[in-house]
C-alpha cells in the first residue's frame, strides 16, 4: 500500500510538471542595467556604443520550447556613444532618426536546433527585426539560463523566476536603409551586437 502510494504520488507530480503553464519574463529591468552593445569596424574608425532602454515579453513553455514566443524592444533615443557630436549625428534624420522611429524591435517567432543542460538551453531563435520601419527575418544563435527562485538574489525583496538571455550576431545597416552605401570609409556597413539581458516572471 505505502508502495502504491508513493508511486501515485511521484505519477502525479510528473503530471502537473508536464501540466505548467507557460511563463512570461519581463524584460524592463528594475535595476536598469540591461543593454545591447554595439560595434562598427571600418577603415578609419571603430564606433562601439550601447542601448539602455530594454523592455518587452518572452513567453517560454518548458514543455514546449520550439513554441517560445515573444518580443524585444529597444528604445533609440537610449543609443549611445561618447563623442557627442557622434550621438548627435547618431540620432538624427539622416540616421537613426530617433523622432520618427522611436523602436527598434525583434519578434521571435521560433525557436530549433534547442539543447539543454541542466537549466541552460542553446538554440537558433528566428524572429523579425524591425529598424526603421524596415523589417527582416533573422536566424541568431542564443543561450538562456533558467534561474528558479533567483529573483530575489538580484532585486531585494521580490519573489520569482530570472531567465538571462546572452546572444551575439551581427546586421547590415543597409538592410534597413541606414545610409546605404555612405560614408563606409568611417562607419561600417557591418554591426556587431551583444545582447545580455535578464528577465524577471515574478509571483
Amino acid at each position: 500500500m505505502i508502495k502504491a502510494i508513493i508511486v501515485g504520488l511521484g505519477i502525479a507530480g510528473l503530471t502537473s510538471l508536464g501540466a505548467a503553464a507557460p511563463m512570461d519574463f519581463d524584460f524592463k529591468d528594475p535595476k536598469g542595467v540591461n543593454n545591447a552593445v554595439f560595434k562598427l569596424d571600418a577603415p578609419l574608425e571603430i564606433i562601439n556604443g550601447t542601448a539602455a532602454g530594454i523592455s518587452g515579453k518572452v513567453t517560454v513553455d518548458f514543455d514546449n520550447l520550439a513554441a517560445t514566443k515573444g518580443e524585444i524592444v529597444v528604445d533609440t533615443a537610449t543609443l549611445h556613444v561618447g563623442n557627442p557630436m557622434m550621438k548627435e549625428h547618431l540620432h538624427s534624420a539622416q540616421w537613426m532618426d530617433v523622432a520618427k522611429f522611436p523602436k527598434i524591435t525583434f519578434q521571435v517567432t521560433s525557436l530549433s536546433d534547442i539543447q539543454q543542460t541542466d537549466n541552460v538551453t542553446t538554440a537558433k531563435v528566428t524572429g523579425v527585426l524591425t529598424i526603421k520601419g524596415i523589417s527582416q527575418n533573422i536566424r541568431v544563435t542564443a543561450k538562456a539560463t533558467y534561474l528558479k527562485d533567483k529573483l530575489k538574489a538580484r532585486v531585494p525583496n521580490m519573489e520569482g523566476d530570472l531567465l538571462v538571455i546572452r546572444t551575439n550576431f551581427s546586421i547590415k545597416r543597409s538592410d534597413f536603409g541606414i545610409n546605404k552605401g555612405m560614408f563606409e570609409d568611417k562607419v561600417a556597413d557591418v554591426i556587431d551586437l551583444t545582447l545580455n539581458i535578464a528577465g524577471s516572471a515574478p509571483r
